[in-house]
């Protein structure tokens, strides 16, 4: 890698409220957070989905859920969140107290400066409320990435993404160098208009988060002292390694004085266990789906169940069933508690996967009562 990211800060001093570390509620063993895939159903509309994530942000927010994040994703009918700028914005004006951010905006599908403005703007519209986690992959496959960027070399290497990183990093904090070629080029709304006569500058600025499924991102985030995000979800195998690789490679920072790591969850709690099963299949399903290149709407229960699945198919249903914490609110309850001490997570981002928006808000709801949040 050729220069060195900066390490900046994102909010006020280590040891304060950062807008970094949450507190746990209730008997939870860390705070709990939500990652939205805000996906569609078949029979469903991408506006109907989109109305189902203002309600689980308003739900999360409610019941005490620390932040809510939306990923990044192209090409997926079943996953309507491929403009997370746009999403937050909206769901920013649907609420007023939780944090709000990527998990993550795929920083190699776009200009640094682009994402610095739009998020710059999502931080005036929700000051101190705003997360900006950043990814590496594109988000979808290698013809859609290529669309996206207009160009088929695509770069997401070991020198590419550090660079992209500073530069982001830099125009979040107007810090160019002088004689640099952007050192006149500024992010508005951003720390400029601090120097413009009659300026006041904002007390907030996005604070950066890595997300990674490998040790890539581990090891940068160590390194420059951010807080790190890890695809648990669906990279399960690599969890422990990842944050251990994290905290080895963990350098105090103006950010952080010590590590901080969330890892994502699917997990989903219903009254009946059966019922659980029946509606994480669907999930399962649309896994098979994405990855034998047939992406579509997330399928209903019902589909699901009278699906022939081959014997292959089988062997990866077990084996993501496996990842999966599922089954009554007790056994959700205790499926997170043995994650959380396993890992050492410092945060568990919870995605619900199911066809319909009432079992993905009532599995939040059946979470937070098992660990005794406050109703709201």
């Amino acid at each position: 890698m050729s220069g060195e990211v900066e390490q900046t800060p994102g909010g006020e001093t280590p040891g304060s409220d950062d807008g970094i570390r949450g507190t746990a509620r209730g008997s939870a063993p860390v705070p709990l957070s939500v990652l939205d895939l805000v996906t569609v159903g078949a029979g469903n509309t991408a506006s109907g989905a989109v109305r189902t994530a203002v309600d689980i942000a308003r739900t999360a927010e409610r019941r005490g859920f620390h932040r809510y994040w939306v990923a990044e994703h192209h090409s997926m009918p079943g996953v309507a969140s491929s403009s997370p700028a746009v999403l937050l914005a909206h769901l920013a004006a649907h609420t007023s107290s939780i944090r709000l951010g990527s998990g993550g905006v795929m920083l190699p599908n776009h200009a640094p400066l682009v994402i610095a403005e739009q998020f710059g703007t999502l931080e005036a519209m929700a000051p101190g409320r705003i997360d900006l986690g950043l990814g590496r992959a594109p988000g979808t496959d290698g013809a859609t990435a290529a669309a996206l960027r207009r160009t088929d070399q695509l770069h997401e290497g070991a020198d590419e993404f550090p660079q992209q990183l500073l530069e982001l990093t830099r125009f979040l904090d107007g810090s160019f160098p002088d004689g640099h070629p952007y050192a006149k080029i500024h992010a508005v709304p951003g720390p400029v208009q601090a120097t413009s006569p009659g300026g006041v500058q904002s007390p907030h600025r996005p604070p950066l988060w890595l997300l990674g499924s490998s040790g890539f991102s581990a090891r940068l985030a160590g390194t420059l002292g951010l807080p790190f995000a890890f695809a648990h979800h669906f990279s399960a195998a690599n969890t422990v390694p990842a944050l251990d690789l994290y905290r080895s490679s963990f350098r105090p920072s103006e950010v952080l004085a010590e590590p901080y790591a969330l890892i994502g969850v699917s997990a989903l709690a219903t009254e009946d266990e059966r019922e659980a099963r029946r509606q994480v299949m669907t999930g399962a399903l649309s896994m098979i789906r994405l990855r034998t290149g047939r992406p579509g709407l997330v399928p209903t229960p019902e589909e699901a169940e009278t699906y022939d699945f081959s014997d292959r198919e089988r062997d990866f249903v077990d084996t993501w069933l496996g990842n999966v914490v599922h089954g009554t609110p007790d056994a959700v309850r205790q499926g997170l508690d043995d994650l959380a001490k396993r890992t050492g997570a410092d945060e568990l981002m919870i995605t619900a996967n199911a066809h319909g928006s009432a079992a993905r808000l009532r599995s939040y709801e059946l979470i937070a009562d098992a660990y005794g949040f406050p109703q709201g």
